[in-house]
């Protein structure tokens, strides 16, 4: 068995989040960056990687939505979480054939591994495309930021609620190297957060994204001074289920969460709800959350891929229809995965949300 003392460094007992955050994000062993974990040969795969038709229709919905903001001059777009930039490459492709749009975009990709980073750019090869770890770059607006399976991987808290008191879920590095969950009482600074959020009462588990929220602080800070908009795609819920929704996966297979780590992909399931609640305490507006499925076909991804069809011979079209059928399925990724957009700008009518 590997040591498991380096997932330790500066203390024997770490938080859920504290843990997670060095088994996936430690610049030296961190799963994100040492590993290419995206794909077929990868670990798991993304929208993006199932049909180019997804990103096409996130780059109409950015277009739209640069109509919809009247034209600006500079219009500049981030992508959180650019995963192998194989989205970023879709996007630019769609962007290029509408001239205005294109001369007005600034597309910046949001980025800290190094590693991906670099998978990124042989990937893309672009003059207009710009990678930053920070906002400080981005002067004018208006400002979007959009975002598929960005926040599932940021690590959450746990807590429990016994005998009225909040616990927070904890692993401790035992002599044997062994790694055991315990309970330890929460500080006074994350109840005051937790009971300050009507999303989490009544629950007696509960996960929280202290570690996200943070992340999207920066986010809404910025769509605060320049005026603009985020949209998050993700797999998650809109009622919390009182239970752990931390999951991994390994070559595309189920993984016991504290095996192989940092060699699995960790992540948990993102409350919506919350989401919007924290969105609306930052003073931006919300539209409606739905689902995945809901937000491509008001899009038109249907309409794209029948007149994509035409042009195929039958085992392409069955291909497509099929991938396609992944993305939409109601008892799949259609439902599972959800759409939410925040908003701070005198227009409201964004499409897709109708």
């Amino acid at each position: 068995m590997k040591s498991n003392s380096k997932f330790f460094k500066y203390s024997k007992t770490l938080p859920v989040d504290e843990f997670f955050q060095t088994v996936l994000y430690d610049r030296k062993f961190g799963y994100y960056f040492s590993k290419q974990p995206f794909g077929s040969d990868g670990d798991f795969i993304t929208s993006p990687k199932i049909t180019n038709l997804f990103s096409e229709i996130i780059a109409i919905w950015i277009i739209s939505t640069w109509e919809i903001f009247g034209k600006p001059k500079n219009f500049n777009i981030v992508e959180l979480g650019p995963g192998d930039g194989v989205m970023a490459k879709s996007l630019l492709n769609v962007f290029k054939k509408f001239p205005e749009f294109y001369n007005a975009q600034n597309l910046f990709l949001f980025e800290k591994s190094k590693l991906l980073k670099k998978i990124q750019k042989n990937n893309i090869k672009h003059s207009k495309i710009y990678w930053i770890n920070n906002f400080n770059k981005i002067k004018k607006g208006p400002v979007i930021f959009f975002g598929n399976e960005f926040f599932d991987a940021i690590p959450i808290k746990q807590f429990k609620i016994s005998n009225n008191s909040i616990f927070e879920k904890c692993y401790m590095l035992e002599k044997n190297n062994k790694i055991k969950e315990i309970f330890q009482k929460a500080s006074i600074s994350d109840i005051k957060i937790i009971k300050s959020y009507k999303t989490l009462k009544n629950l007696k588990f509960i996960e929280f994204p202290k570690l996200g929220f943070k992340e999207l602080e920066k986010v809404v800070n910025k769509i605060s001074e320049l005026n603009g908009c985020l949209m998050l795609i993700d797999y998650g819920y809109l009622k919390p289920h009182n239970l752990s929704t931390l999951q991994s996966v390994m070559k595309h297979k189920k993984n016991m969460i504290l095996e192989n780590l940092g060699n699995a992909d960790i992540t948990s399931h993102v409350n919506f709800s919350l989401l919007k609640e924290f969105f609306l305490k930052k003073n931006l507006k919300v539209k409606n959350i739905i689902s995945q499925r809901d937000f491509l076909k008001n899009m038109g991804i249907l309409d794209r891929a029948n007149l994509l069809s035409k042009k195929m011979k039958f085992s392409d079209q069955a291909d497509l229809y099929l991938r396609l059928k992944r993305l939409l399925s109601s008892k799949g990724m259609g439902n599972l995965f959800k759409v939410i957009l925040a908003y701070k700008h005198f227009k409201s009518n964004y499409y897709g949300f109708n």
